[in-house]
């Protein structure tokens, strides 16, 4: 989907929550929608919003992307570095996306496909609990790192 298609369902779903997609908050948006690969936090949105909206104060882009999040647009997420982050949601998913952490360089991939399904129908069943969401991380060594690791190591074995 293009970044006006997803303007134009954000302004939609603001609209039915009684809310105006005003410039300020469009500015957020956008710079979400840029930059969805990248897990920005509040701090850097204001930094990327201010570029298009020098007037922008830092308070307006928090209480957007609060708003953003209260509507479901976006997720705050901690990917265990202390940082609170937003992640946008995907609108034909019904459930939040899950996420491959690396504990060796921070990079974080996302998995799109909702695995947990058969696991929420489960506990339905067996628990009689609605599950309305749920969230999952993986934490662990990506592929990149752990090609330098062995190559290292073959480096390291080679030189003994």
């Amino acid at each position: 989907m293009m970044i006006t298609e997803h303007i134009e369902e954000i302004k939609r779903q603001l609209t039915a929550k009684g809310y105006k997609l005003t410039s300020q908050r469009e500015a957020t948006v956008r710079v979400l929608l840029e930059n969805e690969e990248n897990h920005l936090t509040t701090e850097e949105v204001y930094m990327l919003v201010k570029n298009t909206c020098p007037d922008i104060g830092i308070a307006t882009v928090y209480r957007t992307l609060e708003l953003l999040k209260e509507l479901h647009v976006v997720e705050k997420v901690n990917f265990g570095d202390g940082v609170a982050r937003f992640d946008l949601r995907f609108l034909n998913q019904p459930h939040f996306h899950h996420h491959l952490i690396c504990t060796e360089c921070g990079s974080v991939q996302e998995i799109l496909e909702d695995w947990l399904m058969p696991m929420e129908k489960r506990v339905e069943h067996e628990f009689g609990f609605t599950v309305t969401d749920h969230r999952l991380d993986f934490q662990g060594v990506c592929k990149s790192c752990n090609d330098k690791a062995a190559s290292n190591k073959d480096k390291c074995q080679a030189v003994s």
